[in-house]
This record gives C-alpha cells, sequence and structure tokens, in this order.
C-alpha cells in the first residue's frame, strides 16, 4: 500500500524579541526575584497602621481647630500609601495566594480608600494588557483631559476650553481626581458590577464613609468639616495622579490596528522614573514602571534588581528604556498635553495664520 507523502511545513518563524523576553523571564526567576517580600509588607503595612493611627489621635488632640487642615493633608498622604498597597494586592505581588491578596486588596481599597476594588481591577487590568493603545487603554480614553489628537479634535464647549490649555491646567485638575475616583468606581459597580460585586462591595464602601464622615460632622463645626474633606481629596487626587501619570503619559501612543509583541509594548510605552529608595516609597514602587509592566506580580523590593537586568537586555538588543527624574517627567507630561490640546484650538486663532492675514 503506497503511503502518500505529508507535504513539508516550514518552521513557525519566532520573534527574537519574544524569544529573549522568554530568557530574560527564565533569568529573573532563578535570580529569585519572583519571591515574595513578606519581611517588607508585614514592615510597611504596620508602619502605614501606625501612621493612619498617628493622623486619628491627631484630629482627636487637634479638635475644633483650623490646624485640622494639616491633619486633612496628612490623611490623604496616608490614605494614598493605602492605595499603593491595594494596588501591589491587586496584582497579586503581596502573598503567594491570589485570594489572600484579593482579600487584603478588597479591604484596603474598599473600607479603608472608599474606592471599588473590582472597579480598579477591571479597568487597570485592561491598561496592562494594552498601555497606550488606543480603544484598549481605558487610561488613555476621552475624558477632561484628552490624550489624542484625533478626541481632542473632537470636543466641544467647557471641554474644548480645557483641553486647549490642559497641560497647564493638567495638575490644578487633579484636586478633583480624589472625588472622581470615588464617584467612577461606586457608579461602575451600580450600573456594571454584577449582584454579587455590588452586595459586596457597596456596603464596604458605605462603612468607609461612615467611618470617616460620622466622626469629622460631629466633633468640627460644618464649615471646617467641609473643608477637612476638600484638602483631604485635593491632596489624595494630586498624589495619585502625580504619582500615575509619569508612567505613560507622554509616551508612544500604539494604534488600533498595530500589533506588538508584549516585550515591545510594555517597555516603548513606559517611563521610569529615577530616586532609588526614596523615590520607591513615596511613588509605591510606580517608579520601576517599565519592570512593573513585564513582572506585575513582582514584589516592590525586587524592582530595582530586575531593573538592571532588564536596561541591560534593552541596551544589548537597542530596545529604547526610558528613565527620567520625576521633575522631567512632568515637564513632558505637560509638554505632551499641551501639544495634543492644540488639536482643540481653531485653526483660524493660530497666531501666525492672524499675522498673514493682515
Amino acid at each position: 500500500m503506497t503511503q502518500t507523502p505529508r507535504k513539508a511545513t516550514a518552521p513557525m518563524p519566532s520573534n527574537p524579541i519574544t524569544h529573549r523576553f522568554a530568557e530574560i523571564a527564565a533569568t529573573v526567576r532563578d535570580t529569585g526575584l519572583l519571591a515574595r517580600a513578606y519581611g517588607f509588607y508585614a514592615m510597611f503595612g504596620a508602619g502605614l497602621a501606625l501612621a493612619l493611627g498617628g493622623v486619628i489621635t491627631a484630629f482627636i488632640l487637634v479638635g475644633d481647630s483650623w490646624w485640622q487642615l494639616v491633619v486633612a493633608a496628612a490623611l490623604g498622604l496616608v490614605l494614598t500609601q493605602v492605595a499603593f498597597l491595594g494596588h501591589e494586592a491587586s496584582h497579586r505581588a503581596v502573598f503567594v495566594s491570589g485570594p489572600a491578596n484579593d482579600r487584603l486588596g478588597r479591604i484596603l481599597s474598599t473600607i479603608i480608600v472608599g474606592i471599588s476594588h473590582q472597579w480598579w481591577m477591571s479597568k487597570h487590568s485592561r491598561h496592562h494588557a494594552n498601555p497606550n493603545k488606543r480603544g484598549s487603554d481605558p487610561d488613555i480614553e476621552q475624558d477632561t483631559i484628552t490624550f489624542v489628537e484625533e478626541d481632542a479634535a473632537k470636543t466641544k464647549g467647557v471641554i474644548r476650553w480645557i483641553n486647549q490649555r490642559q497641560g497647564w491646567l493638567f495638575f490644578p485638575l487633579l484636586t478633583f481626581e480624589g472625588l472622581n475616583l470615588h464617584y467612577r468606581s461606586v457608579a461602575s459597580l451600580i450600573t456594571q458590577g454584577s449582584r454579587r460585586q455590588r452586595w459586596m462591595e457597596l456596603p464596604m464602601i458605605a462603612l468607609h464613609f461612615g467611618l470617616y464622615l460620622v466622626p469629622l460632622f460631629l466633633m468640627l463645626p460644618l464649615g471646617m468639616a467641609f473643608a477637612f474633606i476638600g484638602v483631604q481629596m485635593a491632596v489624595f487626587g494630586v498624589y495619585m495622579g502625580a504619582s500615575f501619570a509619569p508612567n505613560h503619559k507622554g509616551m508612544m501612543i500604539v494604534p488600533d490596528d498595530v500589533k506588538m509583541d508584549f516585550f515591545s509594548k510594555q517597555v516603548l510605552t513606559s517611563r521610569n522614573i529615577r530616586g532609588g529608595w526614596g523615590m520607591n516609597i513615596f511613588m509605591g514602587g510606580l517608579n520601576y514602571q517599565i519592570e512593573h509592566h513585564l513582572f506585575p506580580n513582582m514584589s516592590r523590593p525586587n524592582l530595582a534588581a530586575t531593573r538592571t537586568i532588564v536596561r541591560e537586555y534593552c541596551e544589548q538588543h537597542d530596545v529604547p528604556y526610558t528613565e527620567t527624574s520625576l521633575l522631567e517627567s512632568y515637564g513632558i507630561v505637560i509638554a505632551y498635553l499641551n501639544r495634543v490640546g492644540l488639536a482643540a484650538r481653531d485653526p483660524f486663532d493660530c497666531p501666525e495664520r492672524t499675522a498673514m492675514g493682515r
């Protein structure tokens, strides 16, 4: 019986960058950099508990005094640090157990910070899968601030006026970001969350605001209580926004029809911030944004050593690796937002065009 010869199949082409990233991932794993840093998180968590306890004690001792606004600012700082820890738990970087990370992340996010853990997980997971990709990354979707010129050109009214000046208005607008985060997380639970998610997280968020607002309005005069909320929310919003904005804003925007390998899209759309351990604590590990995107479940203390490995690899293979100071990154973000905002301006308002028409 004659057998029909099989048609030879050519080997599937391999992407060298993808292959080499597998090698670098193996190096990181073999070096032990994917191990959990329980000692660090135990000390850091204890430090946050003491800081929060100190703020509460100060609130009680200060009483009916405008020094409470200093306490409010301190509370905004502490809650941002708690949010950073919740962010790491949501990436399963604290414990080996996934459910343990989820429980910690949900408690920190909902009861302590007052933001939906489920909303954050959904939004942030989509960002990590496709950073700075149009139509896929929710962090560059059209909002008060516009990140893509085509979106800026379509805006109208007040939003258009803001977009025209959005680079300079960016940090002032961040004073409202805390309120925006609370609003969007609750609204998403009500409109998009499952019944289980709503029954689980809405009472936890309500508990947060009960523990926060009831003592505030019982112990302080009405005007001072509202001033306390305003300062705390402003500090929280600016700190959160100023920590997340340097990571991707002003980096490459990926068109929605372009496909990139995992390594390239994570490195080319991310920016690191120099500064060592002090910056690592200040930004909650977000200063090592490239390494965080390559290894999102990596514990914070291991990011610095991983940076050395990743940077050397990028230098060897001519992959751009972006790292700046914090102030440089803010300058880049402001310039980028102003450049995008030009698309929202009437071309007939251009000074050169006006001069030519005279």
